[in-house]
């Protein structure tokens, strides 16, 4: 009979489909529309609504509320039917598909969780092994286990990345934020891949730009992002390369940028570039792996930062990615 009841019967009812009336009483009915979806989300049941006239404004009202279709009085029942059972097979579809999608992380999660520990065992002992802690070994065996090594630590790397996928797609990040000094935890990141890019002949310059004294960040998860993003730029620069790093601040965000001497990144893949599992054809320069997540687990973590990623390509010079962080008044 109105607005109110309506929003207040939604919930303990759970619909499978909403026919919503636009005459009803008590209420402008594009707003009980989009207080449904705003509630209920993407999960929520499809609203249709009910219209007395083939009006293309308040279809376009209703659309952008976040109805799916629209039935016309005066009805004929035959097609209210067939619109029904299609809406209502689209849906049952759907939660079929998000459950499976449910079940497909949990597996993955439960997986790469039972082999990490394996794995970093095979790396300590590999370790062990290389570094002579129980007995001399011989070059060739030093090769083969620093094979091992590596192997074992692209492995760690990659199940950890998928654990971290598994969290994000169940809407499991937690950020844990705190003020954090600039200038030390940027220095810090910078010294740790300085020893990645020597191993090409490379180096990090940072070009020490304004900073703000703190920023409000998830200590651990943005030193994954900007570890993931200086790994990159050395991994996809040509050996002897120099990457830069340098800051920008304003009243309202600070952004970091780092700078490659790589190809960039052509046109056209530029927007797959944050997708999950998305490469482009652009290929490390030493045969480095690569697995497609870091940047789609990056541009997860500062969107949740309320800040950005963004790519510049510098024709002839790189690409540069440019990290936004916002400022708190």
């Amino acid at each position: 009979p109105s607005a109110a009841i309506a929003l207040e019967t939604n919930a303990p009812f759970e619909p499978d489909l909403v026919l919503l009336d636009i005459g009803l009483k008590g209420s402008n009915v594009f707003h009980v529309c989009q207080s449904l979806r705003n509630r209920y989300g993407i999960d929520g049941a499809p609203i249709l609504f009910i219209a007395s006239k083939n009006d293309s404004e308040e279809v376009v009202m209703g659309l952008g509320a976040g109805a799916v279709d629209f039935l016309f009085k005066p009805f004929r029942k035959n097609e209210i039917l067939a619109r029904i059972r299609v809406h209502a097979l689209i849906r049952q579809r759907l939660l079929h598909l998000s459950a499976t999608n449910s079940a497909k992380s949990r597996l993955i999660s439960v997986a790469a969780h039972d082999l990490r520990n394996p794995i970093v065992s095979i790396r300590a002992l590999a370790h062990s092994l290389r570094t002579g802690m129980v007995g001399e070994v011989t070059p060739e065996q030093r090769d083969l286990l620093d094979t091992l090594y590596d192997a074992s630590q692209s492995t760690l790397e990659l199940l950890t990345s998928l654990l971290d996928v598994s969290r994000l797609e169940a809407g499991q990040l937690e950020l844990i934020t705190r003020p954090v000094p600039a200038d030390p935890f940027i220095a810090s990141i910078i010294r740790l891949n300085q020893a990645v890019a020597a191993e090409k002949g490379s180096a990090i310059v940072w070009q020490r730009g304004p900073l703000p004294t703190y920023l409000l960040i998830d200590e651990q998860k943005i030193r994954q992002v900007l570890n993931n993003l200086l790994s990159n730029a050395v991994k996809f620069s040509p050996p002897k390369s120099i990457i830069s790093v340098g800051s920008e601040l304003s009243d309202t965000q600070c952004i970091l940028t780092i700078r490659d001497q790589g190809p960039g990144i052509p046109e056209g893949e530029q927007e797959k570039l944050f997708g999950l599992f998305s490469r482009t054809s652009t290929k490390p320069t030493a045969g480095e792996s690569s697995t497609g997540l870091g940047l789609f687990i990056s541009y997860q973590i500062m969107q949740a930062h309320y800040g950005d990623i963004l790519l510049q390509n510098i024709p002839g010079e790189g690409a540069e990615f440019r990290v936004v962080f916002p400022l708190t008044p």
